[in-house]
């Protein structure tokens, strides 16, 4: 492949990869034009102060019993941390304006890579949701969002089931940061439940925890970082 080709599949693959990462997260407060003290918010300070209490940091920090962060134990820990109740539809505003939630496969393809995500969806996929139900696993699609509105900036690295489960963790961006292995380890739980992970254009390959325990199954979903060469 000459110089060239390189060079313009090597643009494009860092393009694709920012248009993954650099998303829709936003400040939700900023987003939602909330006035502090309004029933069922968080002011914008307050917020920013409870990212960065998430930001590296897992449930069973703070006593919580979930391995990854969800509704529940980010509704314990606002209520612990600023007297405040958050009902479901709260919480899901928030999750939502930060880039949390259930995503269509080609929302999480760039615009060069909606066709073959398409086809994968058609011929890959189903082949992945009979092994998973033949090892009695749930499936997860993970991906990063840059969340705007921090300083220092952070990633939400989430994963939500087939069956919109969703679980999630906020860190401080390094540069290209690997596919956290314990994030995987703890998405599969305590009990070790077998779970198949499709990975989006976030990492490449190179960048996935190597030698995983058996039961953690992942699939890369088609993106320019992972295309062939002529």
């Amino acid at each position: 492949m000459g110089v060239a080709l390189r060079d313009a599949r090597r643009s494009v693959t860092s393009w694709c990869r920012r248009h993954t990462i650099g998303g829709d997260g936003a400040v939700a407060a900023a987003r939602r034009g909330q006035r502090p003290g309004e029933p069922g918010t968080l002011s914008r300070e307050e917020e920013l102060e409870l990212i960065d209490v998430l930001r590296g940091t897992y449930p069973d920090t703070f006593g919580l019993t979930d391995e990854l962060w969800t509704r529940q134990s980010l509704a314990a820990l606002v209520q612990r941390r600023f007297d405040r109740p958050l009902d479901a539809t709260d919480l899901g505003a928030y999750l939502r304006a930060w880039g949390v939630g259930p995503r269509e496969p080609r929302e999480r393809a760039c615009g060069l890579c909606v066709d073959a995500v398409e086809r994968w969806v058609r011929v890959d996929y189903p082949a992945i949701s009979r092994a998973a139900q033949e090892h009695g696993a749930e499936i997860y699609w993970i991906g990063r969002i840059r969340l705007r509105g921090t300083m220092p900036a952070a990633d939400v690295i989430s994963a939500v089931s087939a069956r919109g489960r969703v679980r999630f963790m906020i860190t401080t961006p390094s540069v290209d940061p690997p596919l956290p292995r314990d994030f995987l380890l703890r998405l599969s739980g305590e009990e070790g439940d077998p779970v198949h992970v499709i990975v989006d254009g976030s990492w490449p390959r190179g960048e996935w925890p190597r030698r995983l325990p058996a039961r953690i199954t992942l699939h890369p979903l088609p993106s320019c970082g992972r295309l062939t060469p002529p």
